[in-house]
């Protein structure tokens, strides 16, 4: 009986590991979707030193900063 309550028990924890780590990976996506909407880049960085700055910002964008 006592090993059959400890292996459910390893089975709870293993399944809130799993739902906290797909509601982080959520929340992240989320988070990126509404900066995206808002019109701000992924890391908050002045762009004009920044080679990947057309990954975050469309040409039309970068014309307009200038």
């Amino acid at each position: 009986m006592l090993q059959m309550l400890a292996s459910a028990a390893g089975t709870v924890v293993s399944v809130l590991v799993a739902v906290a780590a797909i509601g982080i990976v959520i929340a992240v996506v989320v988070l990126h979707v509404v900066r995206k909407k808002q019109g701000k880049g992924g890391c908050d960085c002045d762009c004009s030193g920044c080679p990947g700055c057309s990954a975050c910002h469309g040409h039309t964008e970068m014309k307009d900063k200038k």
